[in-house]
């Protein structure tokens, strides 16, 4: 017999083999009443957010400030999410500015909401403006998905405990103003780190300016509260430090800081909702 002859009835043997165990074992599935186990498909990036979230802020509430680690763990999976995990496209409508003149609206996503944290998207057409607010008690995480963001961002400054170190110790604060520190003031472009702001630093206050079209995903713990429960949003005026400082120096440079002014909801902002289109979460 031939080599290769051989090699054929060899291998046709360990297929009918093979083909015997493979019948065997789907009989003795049968009969026990078990089904072929399947391979287990990955959770979706915004269920392993919401899960990830959920751990973070196990224990939070306003004024807490999770873990550094918690913290970093949290801004790696948002850094690892991308516009298409969230079923977004520039292509959209909440993106295009169109015709009517002024501020054009922004689109509210709503994705999930409980009294630990709230996981949102904004999406802003070109020119859409999220005016100058605060976060009371919040850690906030923001991811810019696509698109050219402008960020102009403040700290609260303590007074008086930091003015001798900030102005002339005669200067008295003007009423109806607060000294605030400049935290970030600059352009970000996608794909870009996750910013996080904490109670009481990293520009708790901001305001955000689309360049182009762009959306943020938003993970906000805790949520906004009722205006009874002292933690709803504020909004502000800013005005450059040298417009209210009268004589007071300032013992560093004044583009540092600016005063901010307490104000109602601006007429021009408007929000709108929208649903959320992509993969949903699974709460269990």
């Amino acid at each position: 017999m031939k080599v290769g002859e051989k090699l054929a009835e060899e291998t046709a043997s360990e297929v009918s083999a093979s083909k015997s165990a493979s019948e065997k074992r789907r009989q003795s599935s049968k009969k026990s009443g078990k089904k072929p186990k399947k391979l287990g498909t990955r959770p979706s990036a915004v269920q392993r957010l919401f899960e990830t979230c959920k751990e973070v802020f196990a224990n939070g509430g306003p004024g807490i400030v999770p873990s550094p680690e918690d913290v970093d763990r949290l801004r790696s999976i948002l850094d690892n999410v991308d516009a298409s995990d969230v079923g977004l496209t520039p292509k959209m409508p909440y993106f295009r500015h169109g015709a009517s003149k002024g501020t054009p609206p922004i689109t509210y996503l709503h994705i999930y909401k409980c009294d630990k944290f709230t996981i949102c998207i904004f999406c802003l057409p070109p020119s859409g403006v999220i005016p100058l607010h605060n976060h009371p008690g919040m850690t906030v995480f923001s991811k810019l998905l696509f698109g050219s963001l402008h960020v102009k961002s403040y700290d609260w400054v303590n007074m008086p405990q930091d003015s001798s170190e900030i102005v002339d110790p005669l200067h008295f604060q003007p009423p109806g103003l607060r000294l605030a520190k400049v935290k970030t003031d600059g352009t970000f472009t996608a794909p870009c780190r996750t910013s996080v702001l904490f109670p009481q630093d990293g520009g708790n206050l901001h305001c955000f300016t689309a360049i182009t079209s762009c959306a943020v995903l938003d993970v906000l713990g805790p949520p906004y509260s009722n205006p009874e429960e002292g933690r709803d949003c504020t909004y502000y005026n800013d005005s450059p430090y040298a417009s209210f400082c009268g004589d007071a120096e300032l013992q560093t440079d004044d583009g540092e800081y600016a005063w901010l002014e307490e104000r109602k909801k601006p007429d021009e902002f408007i929000v709108v909702g929208a649903n959320y289109s992509g993969p949903k979460i699974m709460d269990q």
